[in-house]
């Protein structure tokens, strides 16, 4: 357990009481989340400056450009595989490695989010199914163009039909990942709170009730179970009682079973 994942009261203020934050990213999470979206970023922004011949000729500088691609994708694992010191870090993998019942219900639903009485109708954990899947491709996206890239950049000990064969999948993922990406950054940007917790590390309450009911009733349980009666600790996924997920009878229980 770790303080993480807690509820905080926001002090009073004159003419309205102002509601509760979570704390849902750590500093520690926002730095990884931050530095792989920008190493990210510069791969994709320089593989369009190699591979589209417009942006070549604007750009020029190809060798530079290339040696910037080259390094930031190398550097792509380096803030995840850091990461693993954080403790934070390392319990949101294992929430984001988990499928649960409901996350399988979320994706069926057409109205998977909708709102009754002011929480969600599913009791969506830290990370709804769509968060899991997007975590889930990348970081296969990140080994698969580590892998195609090394085999592009040290060319010598792979045979040719290798070599082709990287260059298929290297170019056709990159198309793929900036169709998800784009995906990511739409939904990022039509729920500004979600997108105010990445950068500031704090979400408000009636937001975690409408978008991840299961998050918030696992993290005011373990607030109550804390000996002062206040600041929970541990991450609410880690309280599975509430999400679902994880323990032997998530691991007894079909896909699709609420």
């Amino acid at each position: 357990m770790h303080p993480h994942d807690a509820l905080h009261p926001e002090p009073a203020s004159p003419g309205a009481a102002r509601p509760a934050w979570m704390l849902r990213f750590t500093r520690a999470e926002r730095a990884i989340h931050h530095v792989t979206a920008l190493l990210m970023g510069v791969c994709l922004v320089t593989a369009g400056m190699l591979y589209l011949p417009m942006l070549s000729t604007v750009v020029g500088h190809r060798e530079l450009v290339k040696t910037v691609h080259v390094w930031c994708g190398f550097a792509l694992p380096a803030p995840i595989v850091l990461g693993l010191v954080s403790r934070a870090f390392r319990t949101d993998l294992r929430n984001l490695n988990r499928f649960a019942p409901h996350d399988w219900e979320w994706l069926k639903r057409g109205d998977r989010r909708a709102v009754r009485h002011g929480r969600g109708v599913l009791p969506v954990g830290k990370f709804n199914a769509g968060q899991k899947l997007n975590a889930a491709f990348t970081a296969g996206a990140i080994l698969l163009m580590l892998g195609t890239g090394e085999m592009l950049t040290f060319p010598d000990p792979w045979p040719v039909h290798w070599r082709t064969g990287a260059t298929f999948v290297h170019d056709w993922l990159f198309l793929l990942i900036v169709i998800v990406v784009a995906g990511h950054l739409w939904e990022a940007f039509r729920d500004t709170e979600a997108l105010g917790g990445m950068l500031t590390g704090r979400v408000d309450r009636d937001w975690a009730a409408r978008h991840h009911p299961g998050w918030l009733d696992a993290v005011q349980r373990s607030a109550a179970r804390a000996p002062d009666g206040g600041r929970g600790t541990g991450s609410g996924e880690e309280a599975t009682g509430a999400t679902g997920e994880g323990g032997p009878e998530f691991a007894k229980r079909r896909p699709g079973m609420s």
